[in-house]
This record gives structure tokens, sequence and C-alpha cells, in this order.
């Protein structure tokens, strides 16, 4: 769960290194996040502790799709407002080419919301956002 005070902070200054701070993962692999106007872009720096293929290398998936995954959840809870991490419900992830070693940027997309549930699709690119190397949809529960 993460503090009302840090998500009131973020959406006022615009802010994520807090928001971030507070979720051991996203600190762990460095995901980075700013806002453009209404538009998210997050991001995730070239880090040799994330590359689960040296010899290419190229960036581990686990790590690809925890980015992609925590990418959604934080956007979800920017757009509706909420004081409480979404509940996954489920993550659908289609990798199309390697994640070179290098900054990857996801964008995210809310296409359903329902009442109980929230559906989002999330891209993630590396030079262009034309090629991207992977592509995901996830569910996620909403606070009651």
């Amino acid at each position: 769960m993460t503090d009302p005070e840090i998500l009131s902070y973020t959406r006022e200054t615009g802010d994520f290194s807090r928001l971030i701070n507070s979720i051991p993962y996203a600190k762990f692999i460095g995901l980075e996040c700013d806002q453009f106007g209404d538009d998210l872009i997050f991001r995730l720096p070239a880090k040799d502790q994330n590359l689960g293929n040296p010899v290419l290398p190229a960036i581990h998936g686990g790590v690809i799709g925890g980015f992609m995954e925590l990418s959604a959840a934080i956007y979800l809870m920017l757009a509706q407002e909420t004081v409480r991490m979404p509940r996954i419900v489920n993550f659908s992830l289609d990798y199309l080419r390697a994640g070179l070693d290098r900054e990857t940027y996801a964008e995210c997309k809310l296409t359903r919301q329902g009442n109980r549930v929230a559906n989002v699709m999330i891209t993630a690119w590396q030079k262009s956002r034309s090629k991207p190397i992977s592509t995901a949809r996830a569910h996620f529960l909403l606070e009651d």
C-alpha cells in the first residue's frame, strides 16, 4: 500500500521519485516516470543488474514484465486517484524482440474501466515507438 501523502505529493508536483522509492521492486530495477501533460512515460534505464543475457546483452524478460506491470499499476493508481495499489488479476505479455541493454520506455492506456475491474494496455519500446519490444494487457481489481 502506498502512503496517501506520497500519492498526493506526486499528483500535485509531478515528482514521481517518492512514489517510486516507496515501491521496493520499482526502486530496485530503477523505474522512472516522466509526465508530459496528461501522458505518463515510464523509463527503465540500462543497468547491469537488469541483464538476463550478458552475451547479447539483453534485459531479463522478468525485469521487462515487472517494469510493464508496475508501470500499469502506477498509471492506474494515478488515473483513478486511489490511495491503494490496484490488485493484479491477470497479466498477459507478448515479447516481440530482444530488449537490448539500453534505456527502455513504456506507455500505458486505459482500455476499459468497470466498477470493479480495469483493463490497461502497455507498450514497451527502446529506440522507436514504431518498433515495440513487448506489449501487454493487464486486468486490475479496483478497490471497493
